[in-house]
């Protein structure tokens, strides 16, 4: 038991929390101020999150439901009861997770923020609405006083529209999308993939995998040879297979299992016919699945991407639509609602000023957090993780609930330098309003503003799960579990530039010639676009074999440059495919192999473990398969395959535990209790491998770290070096059975880039969406390290990145700006670290300068 690390709280009411066991949480205790700001520091992987979502968020909200009816429960998502010895004064808690959920297609930027809710009210009761006959009316009270509104035209009576006749997931809906902006139709080049192929050999895709196998034979008795390569039919054969009409026939057919054959009338259902019909049977995510890989979507021709009906379409607010409205950047939808109430009459001032004051207050959060740029009609679901994170943050400070727990799970990620400041000030908001604030981060200023920091570790995994160091930010007091990790950063101890840049660029006498000819002396990556989006024409260089970086605040393009543009034009020029619509040109300069390297999870279920996506379990695998025992026993290394070998848990089917069901309590997922989690049969138990220490079966290495498994498995050199690859990455600490689902965006990502180093780098560009992503300043050093290893097998990288840690340690920056949204689009600086400092036209490089003179 480790000691107690809690502080002394006579005058203040705390949260106490005592025993504190959540995964690799070590039974600690410790006390957090109510009504304060609590920021949680530690290297990825020592606990922080186990210890602010897994025991306060958990515990908070789960005390909270069991206050509510259990008929309301049971149709409520409940956290199982956390692993502490006690939890005192913990209040209701509400979690902003690193990882939101993603919106449904039905979701926009502004439903989320409810935005839209407040402009469509205005619209309704401000605006000028059209009668039956086409004639538009000036505002008028009569709407809000639900009274008929009548033409001065042509006589018309009418009721004016409400709020929700102007929305698009009710009664405004536009009829031919339902709402959506999109229609889907079926993709006519995605039913015949292979034309080489015959009917019989299975040419048309949609019948093999949506339809009954018969459908050849009726396709057959339509007239079509199915015995011939598909390009060789006819025209008139061709137009059957896709576009026949739905006629009866009778066949012969023999089933595949049996030498009888039989013989029935099918109706036939042509290829596109086949899709159609279902789509419309579609149930669920996993039938969409089957059906949408032959379904393109195209903007609905009826409203155009608007989503909403005519009659929706044809109301104004001060001479602008609702879709124009929705069209416009934030910033500039702000400024426009602000002049309408001078646009009102007398009788209608009182209601505008209200009505704007409402969308003002709102609208300001979203400015100060940085989303100027997004407008109403943004898609929720091409929103990045941070802006869904700030969206969340938001609107808890607009509920302005007193007394309320906060938890928030790396709010600054996606945050550009300049926004942190709005962050910070809407931290302070929270506090200010009475609730507590917990905040897990690695941003130093977030850390600094802190009224207590607590900071997790030492290490990652098994060997964190202490509190090491807790304190005011500026006077951290350790705890006796290791020195503090965070302190020297926090006081500007660590210099930034941890890595070794190019000779001649980091030398002071040399040249800006000289140092540019040294940046680029291995080559250069080109692109020239046209008009994307906010992203005016430009050309972009970037120097092959040299870490590059894309800053800028959000919106200001660099994922559309990037992602959008030089990726999918790398990608069509090496396939000799067309580039991308808005693409002039782009020059690859030996670039062979492009891959996209991102912190998305790994693994959509619980099968897969770090040891399956290594490739580690396939070598241990054939090493048990040649033990004495197992040859033997006649045991293949496929029966050591926790998934579909023979040496599998019966009980469990491999996944290493069962799920209850409890009805009015959330499902429990528990370890099996036959195989107590490790996948295997008791069978497996008796196959053992030698190693440095006492024979071990393969269900007990599972259960080990990489650390362990390491220091039993030397002289095995095929295991080891992948073992020793984890190591460098910095996570030896995970265990070899350990669902990848549950890690970290950091830790998924170098995984990621593991499985990249042990296949060949040379000419191959390597593109990273802000790797920094829940990592520690160490652990960016780590990554670091990671980087100079591709870039010495030969590689060319570019990093889309906010973290000044990173972009110092960069070899040429392209800064993207000046602003977000229509303030943003071009390259507003480019060059080396100094050059970018030195620029007056890089926001970035403002911040960079002052935080590289701060560091000490």
């Amino acid at each position: 038991m480790s000691a107690d690390t809690s502080t002394a709280a006579d005058s203040v009411r705390c949260i106490k929390i005592r025993g504190a066991r959540v995964h690799n949480l070590k039974n600690i205790s410790l006390d957090i101020t109510l009504g304060g700001v609590t920021a949680i520091a530690g290297l990825s992987g020592s606990g922080k999150s186990s210890l602010a979502l897994g025991v306060l968020y958990a515990e908070g909200s789960r005390r909270y439901l069991e206050a509510l009816s259990a008929y309301t429960r049971r149709r409520m998502t409940q956290a199982p009861e956390a692993k502490v010895d006690s939890l005192e004064n913990i209040p209701a808690a509400i979690a902003l997770h690193q990882r939101p959920s993603v919106p449904s297609v039905r979701s926009t930027f502004g439903t989320m923020t409810e935005l839209l809710n407040t402009l469509r009210l205005m619209v309704s009761r401000l605006g000028s609405h059209c009668c039956p006959n086409g004639h538009p009316l000036p505002p008028s009270t009569n709407i809000a006083r639900d009274l008929k509104l009548t033409c001065p035209i042509c006589g018309a009576s009418f009721m004016g529209p409400s709020a929700e006749s102007l929305s698009f997931n009710s009664e405004g809906a536009c009829p031919a999308c339902s709402g959506t902006g999109v229609v889907r139709t079926v993709d006519e080049s995605t039913l015949i993939p292979d034309e080489n192929l015959t009917i019989d050999e299975g040419a048309v895709a949609p019948w093999n995998s949506l339809m009954w196998s018969l459908m050849t034979d009726v396709c057959r008795a339509m007239g079509v040879r199915t015995n011939i390569p598909y390009k060789d039919l006819t025209p008139e054969e061709k137009d059957i297979v896709l576009h026949g009409p739905a006629v009866k026939k009778h066949i012969f057919y023999k089933p595949k299992n049996s030498n009888q054959a039989g013989e029935l009338d099918f109706t036939y259902y042509n290829a596109v016919y086949t899709v159609e019909n279902a789509l419309a049977k579609v149930k669920d995510d996993k039938g969409m699945k089957r059906v949408e890989k032959f379904l393109k979507e195209e903007i609905c021709p009826d409203c155009h991407g608007t989503r909403l009906n005519q009659k929706a379409r044809s109301s104004t607010l001060n001479g602008r639509t609702l879709p124009e409205l929705c069209a416009l950047p934030l910033d500039e939808l702000l400024s426009f609602i602000k002049s309408v109430p001078a646009a009102m009459p007398a009788d209608l001032k009182e209601l505008a000023d209200t009505l704007v004051l409402q969308f003002v207050h709102n609208a300001q959060r979203l400015l100060d957090l940085g989303l100027s740029y997004l407008s109403l009609d943004r898609a929720g679901s091409t929103l990045s993780t941070g802006e869904l994170q700030r969206v969340q943050l938001s609107r808890a400070l607009r509920s302005r609930s007193t007394g309320v727990l906060y938890v928030l799970d790396e709010p600054s990620i996606g945050l550009h330098p300049a926004n942190v400041d709005g962050l910070i000030k809407v931290i302070s908001d929270l506090k200010a309003q009475g609730s507590t604030v917990v905040v897990v981060d690695h941003d130093v200023r977030v850390l600094k503003e802190a009224d207590h920091l607590i900071e997790m570790g030492p290490g990652a995994g098994v060997d964190g799960g202490e509190v090491i160091a807790q304190g005011k930010p500026a006077e951290l007091k350790t705890t006796g579990h290791g020195p503090s990790l965070i302190e020297p950063f926090i006081k500007g101890e660590e210099a930034p530039r941890v890595r070794a840049l190019p000779a001649a660029s980091a030398s002071a006498s040399a040249s800006a010639s000289a140092a540019e000819h040294e940046l680029f002396k291995y080559g250069s990556i080109e692109l020239e676009t046209g008009k994307i989006h906010t992203v005016k024409p430009l050309k972009l260089v970037l120097p092959k074999g040299r870490l590059n970086v894309i800053t800028g605040v959000s919106g200001s393009g660099k994922t559309t440059v990037i992602l959008e543009s030089l990726v999918p034009a790398l990608k069509a020029e090496l396939a000799g495919e067309p580039l991308p619509a808005h693409v002039k040109t782009v020059r690859t300069g030996g670039i062979n192999t492009v891959n996209v390297i991102d912190a998305a999870p790994i693994g959509s279920n619980i099968r897969s473990t770090a040891a399956t996506y290594t490739g580690i379990l396939d070598d241990l695998r054939r090493l048990y398969a040649n033990t004495p025992e197992a040859k033997a026993a006649g045991k293949k290394a496929a029966d050591f395959s926790y998934n579909t070998g023979s040496l599998r848990c019966p009980h469990c089917d491999g996944t290493g535990q069962i799920t209850l069901d409890i009805q009015f309590l959330p499902d429990l997922d528990l370890p099996c209790p036959v195989c107590q989690g490790s996948r295997y049969a008791e069978a497996a138990k008796a196959f053992k491998l030698e190693t440095t220490a006492d024979p071990i079966s393969l269900p007990d290495l599972m259960a080990l770290t990489a650390a362990q498994a390491l220091k039993l498995l030397k002289g095995k050199s095929k295991v080891c070096e992948k073992l020793k690859l984890l190591s460098f990455l910095g996570l030896d600490y995970l265990g070899l059975g350990e669902g990848t689902p549950s890690l970290s965006g950091g830790e998924a990502q170098r995984l990621k880039i593991g499985a990249e180093l042990s296949r060949d780098q040379s000419s191959a560009l390597f593109v990273f969406d802000e790797p920094t992503i829940g990592l520690h300043p160490l652990d960016i050093r780590r990554l670091l390290a990671l980087f100079d290893k591709l870039l010495a097998g030969g590689a060319t990288l570019v990093v889309i990145e906010h973290d000044l840690d990173l972009i110092a340690n960069a070899d040429y920056i392209v800064d993207m700006g000046p602003g977000g949204g229509i303030h943003g689009g071009t390259i507003a600086a480019q060059g080396t670290v100094e050059q970018i400092c030195a620029s007056p036209h890089s926001l970035t490089g403002r911040y960079l300068k002052d935080y590289l003179q701060g560091a000490r």
